[in-house]
C-alpha cells in the first residue's frame, strides 16, 4: 500500500473505531449485556483501534523509507487492512447477533492481522537500496 492509502486507512479505521467503542459502550451497552457480546465487541474496538495506530506507523515509515522494506511495510498495512476487516468486523457483527458464518471468518482476519506483524518484523532484515 502506497503511505497516502496507508494514512487514509489509519484515519478511517481510527475514527471508527473510537465511533464504535463509543457506541457499543453507551447506546448498545445493556443490548449487549443483556446478549453477553460485551467481550467481542470490546475486542473489535481494542484491536480496530490498536492496528488503526500500527498503520499509522506504517504511513509514516513509507512516507520516509525505501527499497525492499517500504514495500514490506506496505504489505504488513495491508494485511493490518484486511484484518481489521475481517477479524473486527465479524466481531461486531456476531455481537450483534449475525449469522453464524462470520464465526470462521474471525481466524482468518486474525491470520492477516499476524501476518501484517510478521512482515514488519521480515523488514528488519530488508536491505535498503
Amino acid at each position: 500500500m502506497k503511505s497516502r492509502t496507508t494514512l487514509l486507512a489509519a484515519g478511517l479505521f481510527g475514527a471508527t473505531g473510537v465511533a464504535l467503542g463509543a457506541f457499543g459502550a453507551h447506546a448498545l451497552k445493556d443490548w449487549l449485556i443483556e446478549r453477553g457480546t460485551t467481550v467481542p465487541w470490546e475486542t473489535a474496538a481494542r484491536y480496530q483501534l490498536l492496528h488503526a495506530v500500527a498503520l499509522f506507523s506504517a504511513a509514516t515509515w513509507c512516507r520516509q523509507g525505501q527499497g525492499r522494506a517500504q514495500r514490506t511495510i506496505g504489505w504488513a498495512a495491508l494485511c493490518w487492512s484486511v484484518g481489521i476487516v475481517l477479524f473486527c468486523g465479524s466481531l461486531y457483527g456476531l455481537a450483534l447477533g449475525g449469522p453464524r458464518w462470520l464465526g470462521p471468518v474471525t481466524p482468518l482476519g486474525g491470520i492477516a492481522l499476524l501476518g501484517g506483524w510478521v512482515f514488519v518484523a521480515s523488514a528488519a532484515f530488508a536491505k535498503e537500496t
